[in-house]
């Protein structure tokens, strides 16, 4: 999940978000925006299970958001990709919907989006239905919260496994810059750290997962105190309360689960690895650096200095490389935040043709730039316009909506987080841009990778077989 970023000064049509009203008068008189707020209550059963309800009744549809706090960002040695599969299984059956029935009820009573996701801080699992039909999206969520164990068997465990197992394969084994994905990982971080294998795993503790495995990781998160429900849509809120209640509150009381503490990793010195990758066409520069993590102080800052960077068609690197010395295909710079800590990335996909030396100066260049002296006004304005722009169009879908709330709900405490968070892109400054820079984006504290496109390996035909009778 991305952090959540907002806008106050576009108006959306919702009669849930309320946003400012730029008002069309002579001369113009200077308004203090006001916030946008997605109107919402939340409480909590007597088990632990938090509860956000956020009605709106522009369409007759309810978007059912339930999030475990749990991601492969609390895994274990050897315990990798756990999160993930569990995600998987999650969809196998539970003792009441029956086994490997999920998505075909679900089809039946007419939705119109389901999947869950995982990543370093989270899984979460939504359906968006036909509002008449809540109580049966409930139902398929309450089921599978208290009741999956009864059906977890061998078979349905080999089966994710495998699934899984092939995901890795088809998304980052076998596509190009896959590989670049765990070298990077790698780098950034030492053995025993939760990131160093990323949400997919390794193979090996995949096949290694017992059924002992998978039953206690269900016994330790996914228990209603380290969940939140949401509901978005149309519904009335005493009668969605009654069937929540129905559903969920018979669950015994629990509570969430302590987390490890992780140490963001200090890198002493900059690190470079080169990795030949027979499914690349065109050689691609990434450098990493650790980052402030998701809403800490920095974050914000980095995301401006990202976007000023790497924005397409405006962007310092992007105008350089990509427009004017048409030197790289693509150009991308970001903030990747999470719970944990985040990473700043510099991504350049070069031209085959063009001079990987030139290109390492002209992004040094830009870099020492902005170590060196702060962006303009102009670049911070128009960083702050795009990401409060690109946030609040977003709102326009209800799982969106569900998932601010969920997200501002998990990082920040509480679901009524923008006013916040867009504290944190308005009170950015070039100044403190500069100083977020100069504080994290050194070259010592940096990481590097260059992926070259390799042949692909041709593996030797087997020796034909000896004649019956020949030679001995």
């Amino acid at each position: 999940m991305r952090k959540i970023i907002v806008l106050a000064l576009l108006a959306l049509a919702t009669p849930q978000v309320v946003q400012a009203k730029v008002m069309a008068s002579r001369p113009p008189v200077a308004q203090k925006p006001q916030i946008p707020v997605i109107v919402h209550q939340r409480y909590t059963l007597p088990n632990g299970l938090q509860v956000i309800l956020a009605p709106d009744k522009s369409v007759p549809l309810v978007a059912v958001n339930v999030w475990y706090h749990v991601g492969s960002g609390d895994e274990v040695l050897t315990k990798s990709g756990f999160a993930h599969l569990f995600e998987h299984m999650m969809f196998q059956g539970a003792k009441h919907i029956g086994e490997d029935v999920h998505f075909n009820i679900l089809k039946k009573i007419g939705v119109s989006a389901v999947n869950g996701t995982t990543n370093t801080d989270r899984t979460n699992y939504f359906e968006t239905v036909p509002s008449h039909q809540l109580e049966t999206a409930l139902w398929l969520e309450s089921d599978r919260m208290g009741y999956l164990l009864d059906l977890l068997n061998l078979k349905s465990l080999d089966n994710q496994r495998e699934v899984v197992r092939n995901e890795r394969r088809q998304r980052y084994d076998n596509v190009p810059y896959g590989k670049e994905r765990f070298v990077m990982s790698a780098l950034l971080y030492p053995e025993g750290h939760p990131y160093r294998y990323m949400t997919i795993g390794l193979h090996e503790d995949l096949a290694n997962a017992s059924l002992e495995d998978v039953r206690g990781f269900f016994q330790k998160w996914y228990v209603p105190a380290n969940a939140t429900l949401c509901l978005a849509g149309d519904f009335e809120v005493a009668a969605a309360t009654k069937l929540i209640a129905k559903w969920f509150g018979t669950f015994p009381q629990s509570i969430s689960p302590p987390r490890q503490k992780v140490v963001t990793p200090v890198l002493a010195e900059n690190k470079m690895e080169t990795v030949p990758d027979s499914f690349a066409r065109l050689r691609r520069l990434h450098y990493a650096w650790h980052t402030p993590a998701s809403y800490a102080q920095g974050d914000a800052e980095l995301d401006l200095l990202a976007n000023a960077l790497g924005n397409a068609g405006t962007g310092r690197l992007y105008k350089t490389l990509v427009h004017e010395k048409q030197l790289a295909s693509t150009v991308s710079v970001y903030q990747a935040g999470a719970q944990l800590s985040s990473t700043f990335n510099v991504v350049v996909e070069l031209k085959p043709n063009a001079d990987l030396a030139q290109v390492q100066f002209l992004v040094e260049n830009e870099l020492d730039a902005v170590m060196k002296g702060p962006i303009s006004q102009r670049e911070h304005d128009r960083a702050v316009t795009e990401v409060e722009t690109s946030f609040i169009w977003g709102l326009e879908d209800l799982m969106a909506r569900a998932e601010v709330l969920q997200g501002y709900n998990h990082y920040l405490g509480a679901p009524d987080g923008i006013a916040k968070d867009l504290a944190r892109y308005r009170s950015a400054s070039p100044g403190t841009i500069l100083q977020t820079a100069q504080d994290y984006l050194a070259k010592s504290k940096r990481v590097e990778t260059l992926t070259m496109p390799a042949p692909a390996k041709v593996e030797p035909a087997p020796a034909a077989p000896t004649p019956m009778g020949g030679a001995k």
